[in-house]
């Protein structure tokens, strides 16, 4: 069977664990995928600096290639691409880091046939399981901060907190997803055991936006581990 694949990338916990499943079951991981909407000129997913997603890519050691798009030609966009890497790393399919958003799957399901390859969602679960799907996370070895909350769900206490046992404590205890599969919180893993090198966050600031507040780093660098 062949294992060549691309995994779609956001730079968070969900992506992270992701890759960390497929690479234990065998599969190569040929590169890494994320859209970046002209509109903005950040990541689609979290709103992150492009820059910050190179880091991890150099870290973790595979290559990453952005999807430059429209927010109303995202779709056709993202397939072109898709099939231009499937050429290029001879892949048979692409990974989604999605847990059980009907809709996200489907449209995962959509591209990946529009592109001839086989979609593969390794995290999917039922919703009742998120909060398991967190303390595997958190047990992992992956080092990951909070970089984005939605207003209504979480206040911006929450920006800067690792995910660690006590973040698990305090989440099971809110009404929301504990993975945060409905956008309650966002962030950005910068460490663990695929990482050849880790990434140093420094000097942050908070940005208040529309419906989220963002962890904004202005400092970000490799550093051994």
């Amino acid at each position: 069977m062949e294992k060549k694949i691309a995994l779609s990338w956001s730079g968070g916990k969900d992506g992270c664990l992701a890759l960390d499943t497929l690479v234990k079951k065998g599969y190569d991981v040929a590169c890494l995928v994320t859209t970046v909407p002209e509109e903005t000129g950040r990541t689609f997913g979290h709103g992150e600096k492009v820059e910050m997603i190179t880091l991890q890519s150099q870290a973790l050691a595979i290559p990453v290639h952005f999807i430059t798009c429209t927010f109303e030609g995202y779709t056709e966009s993202f397939v072109s691409t898709i099939k231009s890497l499937k050429e290029q790393y001879h892949l048979s399919g692409i990974a989604f880091g999605d847990l059980y958003l009907d809709g996200h799957r489907e449209w995962g399901e959509k591209v990946a046939d529009a592109s001839g390859l086989k979609p593969l969602y390794p995290l999917w679960m039922t919703e009742e399981d998120s909060a398991d799907a967190l303390k595997t996370f958190t047990n992992s070895g992956y080092k990951a901060v909070v970089i984005r909350v939605m207003e209504d769900a979480l206040d911006d206490s929450w920006l800067g907190r690792p995910l660690d046992q006590s973040f698990v404590q305090d989440i099971l205890g809110l009404p929301v997803c504990p993975m945060g599969e409905h956008g309650e919180y966002h962030t950005f893993v910068y460490n663990g055991p695929l990482f050849h090198q880790k990434i140093e966050l420094t000097s942050e600031s908070i940005i208040t936006l529309e419906t989220t507040k963002r962890l904004e780093f202005s400092g970000y660098n490799l550093v051994g581990k």
